[in-house]
């Protein structure tokens, strides 16, 4: 008979092998989730030590590694999550939200910049980013950080 209290769901987290990831998908656990820890394969003796400090917690972990910026394999590791832990409930996203908004801002500069160099006639990039760039806010920190990071990059960009 188990002591664990019945499960609230099921949680995903990506980028869990460390730092804010790790953290989120202990306090998942802590709250009643079951979680379904995601990161690279290089991280996976790290994710391992992550699903025994869930468990100690009396709830379930399921490793699924991947690159979370292949979309074929985020279809893999949530169908496989699901298969194992039974459902999806919710979906901590810390690499994806950065690599949409960030990452991908850096890459269009970057792509644009060399493209502009190339031509020998210059040009402009206009970022875009937004409040929450200059103001933080409390339910919304992954996505001020993002905008944080876009309005450094721009800055930086111009300089």
């Amino acid at each position: 008979m188990s002591l664990a209290v019945s499960s609230l769901g099921v949680a995903v987290v990506t980028g869990a092998a460390r730092g804010i990831g790790r953290a989120v998908a202990l306090r998942l656990a802590k709250d009643g989730y079951d979680v379904g820890l995601n990161d690279l394969p290089t991280a996976a003796e790290s994710l391992e030590g992550v699903a025994k400090e869930i468990t100690a917690l009396g709830r379930r972990p399921y490793i699924a590694l991947g690159d979370v910026s292949v979309s074929a394999n985020v279809q893999n590791i949530l169908s496989t999550t699901v298969e194992n832990l039974g459902e999806l409930n919710v979906l901590s996203e810390w690499d994806k939200v950065l690599s949409v908004n960030a990452l991908s801002t850096f890459l269009c500069y970057k792509y644009a910049a060399l493209q502009m160099i190339k031509q020998g006639k210059g040009g402009s990039i206009i970022g875009a980013s937004s409040v929450a760039g200059r103001q933080a806010y409390a339910n919304a920190a992954l996505y001020s950080a993002s905008k944080f990071a876009i309005r450094g990059l721009t800055q930086a960009a111009g300089k």
